[in-house]
């Protein structure tokens, strides 16, 4: 009998598919841990290919790629002028900066490592973040100045300040000091024994569940990042793309920057997200791509409607977080013609990518692939936390269809290497040894995901943030989808919160609405969406929620306040079963905390 031809949509998926996948490889497969070519170096090749190109526009003002390379040569020999060595660390805590990239691409030209550090952070965060860096010298602007010095006067070190734009009278200016230094290129041989396994950056991880854990970001990893995305994006020289994320972070500073620098684009940088003005000035820069975060594009859909949003030229969004619901908005209201959905984590070695736009997935390994990129899924155990093992010791994989943390071989190529944290004991938590085989090592992404027997994988939840009520294993993922299907809900997070005398962690939402939220008639749309013991317990309506620079919810601080009224000013509601949700009084609320409520 003649074999049926495969439809032809499924042919062309699969031929967008391989065709994404073959393009980004042929840029990263000749990366080597070995190799003598560091991050610079293809920065350098660029500048040489596209000299007199425009590479980054900010607020006016703009550097072309030969501006771009004179101003990190400037750099370079100030950190050689500071005796500065290969290995050396220079934090940079700035926000988005038309200098940002120049600055470190000219540290790594001479081998000085650049520590990004969220130009957010104070206190403890920030003290922490510098101090684990082991930097001596620190470059501020006038927004950041006051928060460092606040911490650096605790160090036991010396921190060295210097300061960019605004001349500060307890800070060397940096501007000055590299004003009269050599334009040229720093002589090669002063990084000549470096390896791209050797570190090129320091990327903090957001923190959302306690400090700042400082990632070794290697030119390998920077390199794939760089590259990868010049590849998988098909950006070219004509394109312009729009950066609203901070710097500080691999989406918006490598994934982005290398996605437009490495293929003669432009990128067009501003200092930060928004939302009310997105649009007009994606159109009026002339935009053919944006990244983005997927919290970054939930509020662009939480906006009302513009002229301006389906006016732009764009041709490609591309980042990662993104949620089903949001893609439909992105395809359908904002008319974006493509989305590029990928995976993947500051320090880890799993990369995915969805390059045929299937709606939800974050990326696939087609099976016949399998055997190339070494990603499984494997079972896990929420109440010990760790992968479940079967009576030979061994992990357990995933079935298809069943959630199972997601982990990646590691290995000593490119794509498998582990580079890890700064902090050994910090980088040893998240290897798994004895997965598969005796003496085999894997990364744990720490992401819970499922996997079709197409190979494309979806999102259910970070290993922390499921937890364990009434004996049931509660993804708060699944239960904050279910919460943004409602009608005025604009935002939502879920977590799980101690209850004295109680077992486990009951489930507490909080959540942004308007005017369309109803609370009385809260209870139907969870009826229908969520078992019994998987809705929200208790309820907090807030007018915004904490978030990290690259848009997470600061889950800990909600975490610490728990569901008393004493300690939090937003309204609290109880679910009660029989009346619904209800205010959380503190006579209530001491009530439940004697176990004389029925939960």
């Amino acid at each position: 009998m003649k074999r049926q031809q495969a439809p032809a949509a499924l042919l062309r998926r699969e031929w967008r598919y391989l065709t994404g996948l073959t393009r980004t490889l042929l840029r990263v497969e000749t990366i080597s841990p070995t190799s003598r070519r560091l991050v610079c170096d293809d920065l350098e090749a660029a500048v040489d290919r596209w000299r007199t190109r425009p590479a980054i526009r900010f607020e006016g003002a703009a550097l072309t790629y030969g501006e771009m390379d004179a101003l990190a040569n400037r750099f370079a020999h100030w950190a050689l002028a500071q005796g500065l060595a290969p290995g050396d660390v220079v934090a940079l805590i700035l926000p988005n900066r038309l200098d940002y990239l120049p600055l470190w691409y000219g540290l790594t030209k001479v081998g000085v490592v650049a520590a990004l550090i969220n130009n957010q952070l104070a206190g403890e965060a920030l003290a922490h973040s510098l101090e684990v860096s082991g930097a001596a010298h620190c470059v501020v602007d006038a927004s950041t100045a006051p928060a460092v010095k606040a911490v650096a006067a605790g160090r036991e070190s010396p921190l060295r300040l210097w300061t960019l734009g605004e001349p500060d009278a307890t800070a060397a200016d940096l501007a000055a000091a590299t004003r009269g230094l050599s334009e040229a290129r720093p002589d090669r041989r002063l990084r000549s024994a470096l390896r791209a396994r050797d570190v090129a950056l320091l990327i903090y991880t957001s923190g959302t569940t306690g400090l700042p854990k400082a990632a070794r970001v290697t030119h390998v990893r920077a390199g794939l990042y760089m590259r990868g995305f010049a590849g998988s994006t098909g950006a070219r020289a004509s394109d312009r793309i729009y950066v609203t994320l901070p710097l500080y972070h691999a989406t918006g500073g490598l994934c982005a920057m290398g996605a437009a620098l490495l293929n003669g684009a432009s990128v067009s940088l501003r200092a930060g997200f928004s939302a009310s003005h997105f649009w007009d000035e994606v159109v009026a820069e002339g935009a053919t791509m944006f990244v983005y975060i997927g919290e970054l594009c939930r509020y662009l859909v939480n906006q009302p409607s513009r002229p301006s949003e389906r006016a732009h030229r764009l041709r490609l969004a591309f980042g990662n977080g993104l949620g089903r619901d949001v893609w439909v908005g992105l395809e359908e209201r904002f008319a974006v013609p493509r989305i590029l959905e990928f995976y993947g984590s500051t320090e880890g070695n799993v990369s995915l990518f969805n390059f045929d736009g299937k709606r939800g997935a974050l990326g696939r390994v087609a099976p016949y692939l399998r055997a190339l990129f070494k990603v499984e899924l494997v079972r896990f155990d929420p109440e010990t936390q760790a992968p479940v093992r079967g009576p030979d010791g061994l992990c357990v994989r995933a079935a298809p269809g069943e959630a199972g943390e997601c982990v990646g071989v590691i290995a000593g190529g490119a794509r498998t290497e582990y580079a890890g944290y700064l902090s050994r004991a910090d980088s040893e938590k998240k290897v798994l040894k004895d997965a598969f085989r005796p003496g085999d090592r894997w990364f744990l992404t720490g992401d819970l995901m499922t996997r079709d027997h197409d190979g494309y994988f979806y999102f259910v939840d970070r290993v922390g943030d499921t937890f364990r009520w009434k004996g049931e294993n509660v993804s708060t993922g699944e239960v904050a989808a279910a919460l943004l299907g409602v009608p005025g809900v604009k935002e939502a997070t879920v977590y799980g919160v101690a209850v004295p005398h109680q077992d486990g962690r009951a489930g507490m939402a909080a959540l942004v609405v308007d005017d369309a939220f109803d609370l009385a008639g809260l209870r139907r749309p969870l009826d229908a969406a969520l078992p019994a013991y998987a809705q929200p317990l208790f309820l907090r309506l807030t007018p915004a929620l904490a978030t990290t620079g690259t848009f997470k919810p600061r889950k800990l601080d909600l975490i610490t306040d728990g569901f008393d009224p004493a300690v939090v000013s937003d309204p609290l509601y109880f679910h009660d079963r029989a009346q619904g949700f209800v205010p959380l009084t503190p006579a209530l609320h001491d009530r439940i905390a004697a176990a004389d409520v029925r939960l």
